[in-house]
């Protein structure tokens, strides 16, 4: 697919810069930026997401309804977890700078930092990538479908799933006092598009 750019035109932008991009900061080691159509117009099907981690960090579970992902590593060292829906095996990949691994569209995935000053890239092919992430998943699914499709006591699928934050991006998000920091996410959902289950009460 490609899009009708004028490459011609004034508004035709060449150059962004990823730093003024941020889609997600836990902190000042663990943040997320990113670049799409939406901040780089001439982008035809290429996205990015700049992914920074401290030890034992974690990109939630996650999979990418519209796009695959190709991770590589820039510098320090992350496994990169995947489920093969056809074999219903994980696969795990620890990879340091220079290695890349290739996860196929719509595969429930997760990275985790092995080190500090952990860098990643996230390169899609789509020009904005749809995300279904996992913290959304548990919490907007109605405790009442979990209980009664999994044979669950409702009240304690309720209390386990309780500390969850919906859209985390990066975990862990508890302390030890069980409250989650303050995270901040900046860029508006429609930049990076995340589908959240319709809560059927």
């Amino acid at each position: 697919m490609t899009n009708d750019i004028d490459y011609t035109s004034p508004s035709a932008h060449f150059k962004f810069d990823m730093n003024n991009s941020t889609l997600f900061k836990k902190d000042n080691q663990n943040f997320i930026n990113i670049l799409g159509i939406k901040q780089l117009n001439t982008l035809q099907n290429t996205s990015l997401l700049d992914i920074y981690l401290s030890k034992g960090n974690v990109v939630e579970p996650h999979y990418h309804q519209n796009a695959a992902e190709l991770v590589y590593g820039i510098s320090g060292a992350a496994t990169i977890s995947m489920l093969n829906p056809n074999t219903k095996q994980y696969l795990h990949y620890s990879i340091t700078p220079g290695q890349v691994v290739n996860v196929p569209q719509g595969w429930w995935h997760y990275e985790i930092a092995n080190a500090d000053n952990t860098h990643l890239l996230a390169i899609f092919d789509a020009p904005t990538p749809e995300v279904v992430l996992g913290s959304d998943i548990l919490k907007f699914t109605p405790a009442s479908i979990m209980a009664h499709t999994y044979c669950m006591d409702e009240a304690q699928w309720k209390q386990t799933t309780a500390p969850i934050q919906p859209t985390t991006y990066i975990g862990p998000s508890c302390s030890t006092n069980q409250q989650s920091p303050a995270h901040t996410y900046h860029t508006p959902p429609h930049v990076y598009q995340r589908y959240v289950p319709y809560p059927f009460y």
